[in-house]
């Protein structure tokens, strides 16, 4: 297979897509004002091409953080996209659409992908999707949109997740997902007085967590939502950390960008070698992969920032380039398989 990339800093979609023909999967990231027009757009541009879209800002060799661009499969590959409704009521309701397409494309766990984008309720519509890909063994990646929209086929979609799957004719897929924090001492906390709905951690050990934070970091109220970047906290998976990014102070409490739930068991983490682990992630990719068509990942919006405040997101990018054909979007929240973490890069690589 083949991946194109083209874009457009002017939000000008036929730029965008100049030299792109006979694609057989498209994604596209846009700006909030021209989100719509650009869905429509494209579908005429390449009526029935199976195509999921969101709001965000898309990259290869940099960063386009307006306009708009769009990444595309071409050759050798085989997909189908349709979107789970309802995602922050009931997005079960629209699971046998996922069941019929993997049957449809006839997918299995060597060559098939899974690629979502989301509007929230992350957690519960990964659990959701989760029931019908674990029976074929299909992976899953992906992330958050922006401006709670995202588009299928021509259709824009408010409170959904959209999906594609796509199978690969040549060779293997594989997703990972990249973490670059590490446990800070010993620290556990038990979370209590959380509201689930609205991802707010009240306590920990007891504690108001604010306070637990800010006595721990040696930070300030104001200081707490940038010392995130530092020292989010993490929750253990069996053998992974999901990262938890502190999105809010709410009077003694701290609002995150993950659910936490009553006695959750936390920790804390701080930030790691990031350039000693992207070029580990890079060396695996390479030794699992010697061949590889092409990489789609998913950074987080956080990520961006960090990365970018210490001048390395062109680096980042020029580094990830070595893998061959990479391309991706920024995201609000990343999507492993059925986890959904924060401040991590997903990705997915074909062979």
């Amino acid at each position: 297979m083949q991946q194109f990339f083209g874009k457009s800093l002017s939000g000008n979609l036929q730029d965008a897509v100049k030299g792109l023909k006979n694609p057989q999967f498209i994604m596209l990231f846009s700006n909030n004002s021209e989100f719509e027009t650009h869905v429509k757009a494209l579908e005429k541009l390449y009526p029935k091409i199976p195509s999921i879209g969101c709001i965000g800002m898309g990259y290869s060799t940099t960063v386009i953080e307006s306009g708009v661009s769009v990444v595309a499969f071409c050759g050798g590959i085989s997909a189908t996209a349709n979107a789970l409704e309802q995602v922050s009521i009931m997005p079960v309701k629209y699971i046998h659409r996922l069941e019929e397409d993997l049957q449809k494309i006839n997918a299995s766990h060597q060559d098939t992908v899974c690629i979502d984008f989301c509007t929230g309720n992350d957690a519960c519509a990964l659990t959701t999707i989760d029931t019908a890909l674990k029976r074929y063994g299909v992976s899953l990646m992906g992330g958050t949109g922006d401006g709670g929209k995202v588009s299928v086929n021509g259709k824009v979609y408010q409170d959904a997740v959209a999906y594609a799957l796509v199978k690969n004719q040549n060779g293997r897929v594989k997703t990972y997902k990249e973490n670059i924090y590490r446990p800070l001492g010993n620290y556990r906390f038990i979370a209590s007085n959380t509201d689930r709905a609205n991802y707010i951690i009240g306590s920990l050990n007891g504690r108001p967590a604010k306070q637990v934070y800010k006595e721990i970091l040696h930070v300030t109220d104001e200081q707490i939502l940038t010392q995130t970047f530092q020292n989010p906290f993490g929750k253990i998976n069996g053998n992974d950390t999901c990262i938890i990014s502190i999105k809010d102070v709410a009077g003694n409490a701290l609002a995150c960008y993950r659910q936490v739930n009553d006695s959750d068991v936390l920790i804390l983490l701080q930030l790691g070698d990031y350039r000693a682990i992207t070029r580990q992630t890079i060396e695996t990719i390479c030794q699992e992969f010697p061949k590889r068509s092409a990489v789609f990942s998913v950074n987080c919006l956080f990520r961006y920032k960090l990365f970018s405040e210490h001048n390395y997101m062109q680096t980042y990018l020029q580094e990830m380039s070595a893998l061959g054909s990479h391309t991706g979007f920024v995201g609000y929240g990343e999507h492993y398989n059925n986890r959904f973490v924060n401040q991590s890069m997903t990705c997915v690589v074909f062979e």
